[in-house]
């Protein structure tokens, strides 16, 4: 009888036409190609990958029929419990340690990794915080607070450490401003202070001795700027990755192809099945293959944005937008960093790389897309 409830009072409430199908399918056709390339870069991972895809779309649902306005209004909440979690994986026992960083929590044998549902809660936070100040946004004072919340965000998150999804969430933050009203004037003027300041300290972050950086993160940068220098160290993933890609050619080698040369067999890369599943890809499905996921996940992006753009509030047109802005940075980085466009850096590749918390997380910001898309005229 409960359930007969709720479902009518879903009915009432919401429309199934305005359901945003074709984004949902867009998700689930590179979900599934994503099985298949972890099932081709790692096959004990396939399962958890699948479980990690139901448990997203689980999720998607759910949240996809619960008021984002009702979830805004906790938006306070939100940010207390995101400062906790990562305070949690850094300074408690919980927190546990992989490949000399520490970025995970462990709790009844799973862990989950809090710095990838920051970058959702954060797109909730700003969303209502904006919102709430969308007269103001241009005030000295208003972006001064803006950035001093999410400060405490990035300084937990840098010291796991954690530099690429700092810089990802710093690149958000700036996409959420300016969804907010933040002229562009204003944010012209600070990136031609920050791309010359940004230029100046990667000068000296190359330099003996230098205070900012860890010795590996040093030498990642160097990797990318004289990758022949460091072919044999530093710079080997992404070279090999560069080849692979290469010759995959047109159609690629053929899926899970069993060759010795192939990129994920000769263990020319650590990671195949999350930061470097776009060798994989490019490898064993060519340029073709290529093409296909990144307009998928162009034609996700492109779906977040159109829903965004009929949203009945500011804070509807910023959460789909921060949802759109964190695929494409994150799509952006990953690919770059597989093509060697970027410095060498661990985010995954949306939707399609490995990894429970990322996946769900994705599927979290795509139900509240979803739920934007579905909230009735009353809100206009």
């Amino acid at each position: 009888m409960k359930l007969n409830f709720i479902l009518k009072n879903l009915k009432q409430r919401y429309n199934l036409k305005d359901y945003r199908f074709s984004l949902v399918a867009f998700v689930l056709v590179l979900s599934t190609i994503g099985v298949f390339m972890v099932r081709s870069a790692r096959p004990d991972l396939m399962t958890r990958q699948i479980m990690g895809i139901g448990l997203g779309v689980v999720a998607m649902i759910v949240i996809s029929l619960i008021d984002y306005k009702w979830v805004l209004g906790l938006y306070w909440l939100i940010y207390v419990v995101n400062i906790i979690l990562l305070v949690v994986v850094r300074f408690t026992p919980l927190g546990k340690v992989a490949n000399n960083a520490k970025r995970w929590i462990e709790l009844f044998g799973f862990q989950f990794q809090p710095s990838d549902l920051t970058k959702i809660l954060m797109i909730l936070f700003f969303a209502k915080f904006l919102m709430d100040r969308e007269h103001k946004i241009k005030d000295p004072k208003t972006i001064l607070q803006a950035i001093a919340l999410i400060l405490p965000s990035l300084a937990l998150i840098v010291i796991q450490p954690n530099l690429s999804t700092t810089l990802c969430l710093a690149a958000l933050f700036c996409a959420l401003l300016y969804l907010g009203g933040l002229s562009y004037k204003v944010i012209g003027t600070a990136l031609a202070i920050a791309i010359p300041a940004f230029i100046i300290v990667l000068v000296i972050a190359v330099q003996p001795n230098q205070p900012f950086l860890k010795d590996y993160q040093q030498e990642r940068i160097l990797a990318w700027l004289e990758p022949e220098k460091y072919a044999d160290d530093t710079a080997y993933q992404q070279l090999n990755s560069v080849m692979a890609i290469g010759s995959g050619q047109l159609s690629g080698k053929g899926y899970n192809n069993d060759a010795t040369t192939s990129v994920k067999n000769g263990n020319f890369v650590l990671e195949p099945q999350t930061d470097f599943i776009f060798a994989i890809i490019g490898e064993e499905l060519g340029f073709v293959g290529c093409c296909v996921v990144i307009f998928l996940l162009l034609l996700i992006i492109i779906d977040c944005i159109l829903v965004g753009l009929k949203a009945k509030d500011t804070g509807g047109r910023i959460i789909c937008g921060g949802v759109a802005a964190l695929i494409g940075i994150q799509s952006f980085i990953n690919i770059g960093v597989a093509t060697m466009i970027l410095p060498n850096t661990g985010l995954s590749l949306p939707f399609v790389s490995y990894g429970l918390t990322s996946v769900v997380c994705f599927f979290m910001g795509i139900g509240f897309v979803l739920n934007v898309g579905l909230q009735p005229n009353k809100y206009q």
